[in-house]
């Protein structure tokens, strides 16, 4: 079993990749970055063209739904969206918030860095900024947040705790999150679950559903709630390239199965905090 280390290198060094090649959305990978053939991305009805603020520049296929959706976004809020890819989400965000607002997208790909920049310059925004940084150390200050988004990252991570602390830590008292991800229903097979590259495919770095939400509740959200859910089909023959026939056996015998989720969830407002907010450290 590789180590959380071990997992992040091979998710920058595939995410990296997809930023390089930079293909149109219909040719690019599926949503999480896994090959086309191992989700049908049919099933995520990622209609992203009908949003205002929409950048097929910045559209990489790399989500699993439409956090901006549910995510109750104002003019003038100041939006994170974490694991920000080539910028995709954070121009819809961009668009919500207007000129009094500002969004701030955090990746820790390089390669995703420069590419959402590229696209920044050609729009010419200037509420809107790219960060390089882990979700497991988010680079900004505390309550710096309206609202938090991220698009099939999360079950990237390998430290989910860690990282949903960082999210409360990062939202303003009374600020909320809208998270769209992927999830199991049922408990994965070790072979499967120890297999990185399945990993980074989104696969076996999902935990179950309800591990999923108390996570969230432990590190202090409430108002918790899913408001979409939608079944993935994977792929035998993908999933066969990295583990045995009788581990895919194993695994159908489980009836464990992955749904992509929105979820949403608020941080209690709180009279105490009395802390400025501010941007980014340094």
């Amino acid at each position: 079993m590789e180590t959380n280390e071990e997992i992040k290198t091979i998710v920058k060094e595939r995410y990296g990749k997809v930023a390089e090649q930079s293909q149109p959305k219909e040719k690019s990978s599926c949503g999480c970055g896994c090959s086309s053939d191992t989700v049908d991305y049919s099933v995520f009805d990622l209609d992203y063209a009908g949003l205002k603020g929409y950048n097929p520049d910045a559209d990489l296929a790399l989500g699993c739904g439409l956090p901006t959706e549910y995510a109750k976004i104002k003019e003038g809020d100041t939006v994170i969206d974490l694991g920000s890819g080539a910028g995709n989400d954070v121009f819809v965000a961009r668009a919500l918030v207007g000129e009094k607002g500002k969004v701030i997208g955090i990746d820790f790909t390089e390669e995703m860095i420069k590419k959402a920049n590229e696209n920044n310059q050609k729009l010419g925004f200037s509420n809107v900024q790219f960060i390089y940084g882990d979700i497991e150390n988010i680079p900004v200050i505390k309550d710096i947040a309206d609202v938090v988004i991220s698009n099939c990252v999360l079950n990237l991570v390998p430290d989910k705790e860690k990282a949903f602390k960082e999210i409360y830590r990062i939202l303003k008292p009374g600020g909320h999150i809208s998270v769209s991800d992927i999830v199991m229903n049922g408990t994965l097979p070790s072979a499967i679950r120890s297999v990185a590259e399945l990993y980074a495919a989104c696969i076996s770095g999902a935990i179950e559903k309800a591990e999923y939400l108390d996570i969230i509740k432990r590190s202090g959200f409430e108002n918790i709630r899913i408001d979409k859910e939608k079944t993935i089909t994977l792929s035998d023959e993908t999933i066969l390239k990295y583990i045995s026939k009788e581990d895919l056996d194993s695994y159908k015998k489980s009836v464990a199965y992955a749904v992509s989720i929105n979820v949403y969830a608020e941080k209690p407002a709180s009279k105490d905090s009395s802390e400025k907010t501010g941007c980014c450290q340094n």
